[in-house]
């Protein structure tokens, strides 16, 4: 049977980096002892830089940003941040996808995975004029999945490449996330809001035996945890809901999981040491944390990913496959195991096997 690989991976961010100017404007608006709360849980959140088009503001200015999209009390509705989306999203697509040593006339499918914007034609469509992909190439859209969608699409990929060895699958995710910044009082919000940051990643998925080698994938939900994590669309943006049970709820499924240690879990019957490498979606450092702790990994098990959430903040869909990009750039040896594991609402999370070559 005919093994899919991911070949390669490529990432790209806007140029401003935005986390300090963030902390500052939130600390601003709030009353003096929650603006020192959230400093305090803000310096412990194992993020330095998070990035976005837009580029910050004076912390005492009337907006948050230099063109004044977020004006204070009068942050932009919904229609506006969605002009944005369609002038910014696909010129950070490119910009990945411009990453790739690839032939584009050699792409046969396309999958897009985006949940922080909409626009028809799509960013797919785009994509294909952008990147003079050949106009007869087959399209899929991963749409509003959050987090998880790197490894859905990785999924869709995977079977195309499966039933059809001959395939070239360029697989791209990308989020704004710094579109749908909100103007709130509520502490909880604010934090949420803090670990979000802009990215894009683009990835070849094919026959070839180049990269590392993708094996099963799985889908695990978490039974009456709906409503932990939720993504809903506003008159102002997109509003986002991350509640503080999360961690808990990730530590005792994974802690469950690797006790019960057969073929029908995440683990897939191995025990966490038997896996080299880890490929957790940074989604912050608390669920980095649940996951460590729950599977009892050693303490550098999670270092790409904490270098990743350091580095760039939580990029929803795209995360995770800026996590792939540093393992197959990064020191090891061929035949090293891992395992790829994102979550997001349900709560469920999504995973797979991978074998580096």
């Amino acid at each position: 049977m005919t093994i899919a690989h991911l070949n390669a991976v490529a990432t790209a961010v806007p140029a401003n980096d935005i986390h300090e100017a963030y902390l500052s404007v939130v600390a601003g608006r709030l009353e003096r002892r929650e603006a020192v709360l959230f400093r305090r849980m803000a310096s412990r959140a194992g993020i330095a830089h998070r990035y976005s088009f837009f580029r910050p503001g004076e912390a005492s200015g009337e907006a948050a940003d230099s063109e004044g999209f977020f004006r204070h009390g009068d942050y932009p509705a919904t229609g506006a941040r969605m002009v944005r989306y369609e002038r910014d999203a696909p010129a950070l697509a490119m910009q990945a996808i411009g990453g790739l040593d690839v032939d584009p006339r050699s792409i046969t499918h396309l999958v897009a995975a985006s949940c922080t914007g909409f626009m028809a034609p799509g960013l797919d469509q785009r994509i294909v004029e952008l990147a003079g992909l050949r106009p007869d190439v087959e399209r899929t859209v991963v749409g509003f999945m959050g987090c998880y969608a790197a490894v859905n699409a990785l999924r869709l990929a995977h079977h195309i490449v499966r039933s059809e060895p001959d395939a070239r699958v360029l697989v791209v995710n990308l989020e704004l996330c710094s579109l749908h910044f909100q103007e709130t009082g509520d502490l909880e919000r604010n934090l949420s809001s803090m670990l979000f940051g802009d990215g894009a990643s683009a990835a070849l998925v094919s026959a070839e035996a180049k990269g590392a080698a993708l094996h099963d994938f799985r889908s695990a939900a978490l039974p009456g945890s709906g409503d932990l994590i939720t993504w809903r669309i506003g008159d102002q943006g997109f509003d986002m809901h991350l509640s503080g049970e999360v961690p808990r709820r990730i530590e005792a499924a994974m802690r469950s999981e690797a006790a019960r240690n057969d073929d029908g879990g995440i683990l897939r019957g191995s025990r966490p040491v038997d896996y080299d490498l880890w490929a957790v979606h940074a989604g912050g450092r608390t669920i980095l944390d649940a996951v460590e702790s729950g599977l009892e990994l050693a303490k550098d098990a999670l270092s790409v990913s904490r270098g990743v959430l350091s580095d760039f903040g939580n990029m929803s869909s795209a995360t995770l496959m800026f996590v792939m990009h540093r393992i197959l750039a990064g020191a090891g040896g061929a035949g090293e195991r891992g395992l790829g594991i994102a979550f997001g609402p349900g709560l469920a999370a999504e995973s797979f096997r991978f074998t580096r070559l």
